[in-house]
């Protein structure tokens, strides 16, 4: 049976519910620029209604509503969305760690240009082919010496460059590992504030962003998949491998390799190579991108100056000519050896370590143009010069050792061709990334449109409630001023 004061009760629940859910719509709009918010509603439910009043207690009217109640806070979110987001953003880092190093690469070598390697070794061949035409011009044979010194310092330029962005790779793989590690603990702490209000029958909408968001973040370094546990809390895999589990997290670290040098990745001390995401792409960077290319310019380099040396030992230089002698002088000599011997005749075995030889520096008589000839070799002679000159022609048969080419090629088109395949590296690795990001951006308008806040409709949401919160109050008013003439007014009659 009904009380006497039930529409009071009615209306007072009336009023709390509409009143949750002012504040759910507040703090909706009060959140609507927080990372990872997710909108909120109030569920309301009608509550447990009463046999209708009456002396025999007929069931014929129905029961008698006894008002509302709010029976959740709902966090409004598709876990599936989150699935696709991550899968879709793991690839996007993938591809965003490659293409910022092939632009890098793009950067340094900077062809084509009119100081890119490809012009300086045009201009090296093309002052050889002037020195052909008066071998005796001495201002000729500067500009062979300082042309050749500019390819050499040009070498030594673009590997010292090639491997300080090798450096700061390694260095992204030591900061990204820590900070890997700091969202698996943050996670691991999220998950325990969820636990201890979960079983007391809280709802953490809150905290439950909170980890999305971590999640979110970690998966554009990482391969994750989160799946949920006991009181609200989720366990993490990273690449397969266990990362979160409840409370408490696998670190990661990284330890030095002794013998590569670099950083490799460790999760609970075991060795861990992440095979997506911006980890992989990065790794992969560094121990893939950036070791080929010093490699292409290290065989560029060795042959370059082979092919210059070989034909300018068995050349004659004016000193020889002058002399009588035969200097069988190296162009190019390795910079390493002759820090060691100041006479070393050794050839370059890197881009890093060409260095023209010390007696052409000291005197340009000590370039070989000439060629023996039969009786005396006259200082006009040109032949070596014509021959070095012609080098830039010349295929070098394939071979199979260490800086032998793969494919019979000139030393021009070997180049072209390196620079050739960074450009279209990097034009694929470009488009994967747009079309990554373009499917990132797809799936989370998707989600933003589930999940995220629309101030227009908090705003028609806020004045639906609050509409229904003005008529629970007036509600209460009548029903206040039907007691008070009920127990104040009636049986006064005359009175």
């Amino acid at each position: 049976m009904r009380s006497t004061f039930h529409g009071i009760e009615v209306s007072k629940r009336g009023l709390f519910a509409q009143q949750s859910a002012l504040n759910t719509t507040g703090h909706n709009i009060s959140n609507a620029n927080t990372e990872g918010y997710s909108r909120q509603r109030v569920n309301m439910q009608a509550t447990t209604g009463l046999p209708y009043v009456g002396m025999q207690a007929s069931i014929e009217p129905g029961l008698l509503g006894t008002g509302v109640q709010a029976t959740s806070i709902q966090r409004l979110r598709e876990e599936f969305l989150d699935i696709q987001y991550r899968n879709e953003y793991k690839r996007q880092g993938y591809w965003d760690g490659r293409l910022e190093t092939l632009e890098k690469l793009e950067g340094i070598m900077n062809e084509p240009s009119d100081t890119g390697l490809q012009k300086v070794m045009d201009q090296m061949w093309q002052a050889w082919q002037d020195l052909a035409k008066d071998p005796t011009d001495t201002s000729a044979r500067a500009v062979v010496r300082e042309r050749s010194k500019a390819v050499a310092d040009t070498f030594n330029t673009l590997t010292n460059h090639i491997k300080e962005v090798q450096t700061d790779l390694n260095n992204v793989v030591n900061v990204k590992s820590m900070e890997i590690n700091s969202l698996g603990q943050q996670i691991a702490n999220l998950n325990n504030q969820i636990a201890n209000v979960v079983p007391h029958g809280y709802q953490p909408n809150d905290l439950y962003d909170q980890r999305d968001v971590l999640l979110d973040k970690l998966s554009k370094l990482v391969e994750v998949r989160a799946t949920q546990s006991t009181a609200g809390m989720v366990n993490v895999t990273i690449e397969g491998r266990e990362f979160v589990t409840g409370i408490t997290s696998q670190p990661v670290a990284t330890v030095q390799n002794p013998a590569t040098g670099m950083s490799d990745m460790t999760l609970g001390g075991a060795a861990f190579v992440p095979t997506t995401g911006y980890m992989a792409g990065t790794l992969q960077s560094r121990d893939q991108i950036v070791p080929g290319m010093l490699k292409r310019l290290d065989v560029l380099a060795v042959n370059l100056t082979k092919e210059i040396n070989d034909l300018h030992r068995a050349g004659r230089s004016l000193s020889d000519i002058n002399n009588g002698t035969v200097q069988d002088l190296p162009f190019f000599v390795d910079a390493n050896s002759l820090a060691a011997n100041p006479a070393s005749k050794n050839y370059p075995t890197s881009a890093s370590g060409i260095v023209i030889n010390p007696e052409i520096m000291k005197s340009l008589d000590a370039i070989a143009a000439a060629q023996e000839e039969a009786g005396s070799t006259p200082v006009g002679n040109n032949k070596s010069a014509l021959a070095i000159a012609s080098i830039k022609f010349k295929v070098l048969a394939a071979g199979t050792g260490p800086n032998d080419l793969a494919e019979s090629s000139t030393l021009d088109n070997y180049y072209r061709y390196t620079i050739s395949q960074l450009g279209v590296d990097a034009q694929e690795a470009e488009r994967n990334q747009l079309n990554s990001e373009m499917l990132v951006g797809t799936v989370d308008s998707q989600r933003q449109s589930v999940s995220g806040v629309s101030i227009d409709d908090e705003m028609a949401e806020m004045v639906k409630y609050q509409h229904a919160y003005s008529a629970s109050a007036r509600v209460m008013t009548s029903m206040d001023e039907i007691l008070d003439k009920v127990i104040n007014g009636m049986g006064r009659v005359g009175l």
